[in-house]
């Protein structure tokens, strides 16, 4: 099983980020997405937020690509349409690629038994 942990930020703006929420509860978030997401390859993805910052955590099978992975969700039925949606809440990190929506975190400490 594989780990990845990512971030984006949302506009600093409090209406949003409650519309962002309120797209994420079980309630909002179209059933398309989450066959998408699990049609790609992700077993498991929490998100968090800490004031206008995101982290999502994902796990995937050992052979999961995670480029791969989006660039496949990305084709699947109403994820550009939810991307494009999504876009109107987040705003990339200054040190974001420009291809780079959601960023890749680097694991620097994990605690072993």
């Amino acid at each position: 099983m594989k780990r990845f942990c990512l971030t984006l930020d949302l506009k600093n703006d409090p209406g949003l980020i409650a519309l962002y929420e309120a797209h994420h509860r079980e309630d909002g978030i179209w059933p398309e997405i989450l066959e998408g997401i699990r049609a790609c390859g992700i077993e498991a993805m929490d998100i968090y937020r800490a004031g206008n910052r995101l982290m999502m955590i994902l796990e995937a099978g050992d052979d999961f690509d995670l480029q791969a992975g989006f660039a496949r969700m990305a084709t699947l039925p109403r994820q550009q349409e939810w991307a494009a949606l999504m876009d109107t809440f987040q705003q990339k990190l200054p040190f974001a690629q420009p291809q780079e929506h959601w960023v890749e975190m680097k694991q620097i400490f994990k605690l072993y038994k």
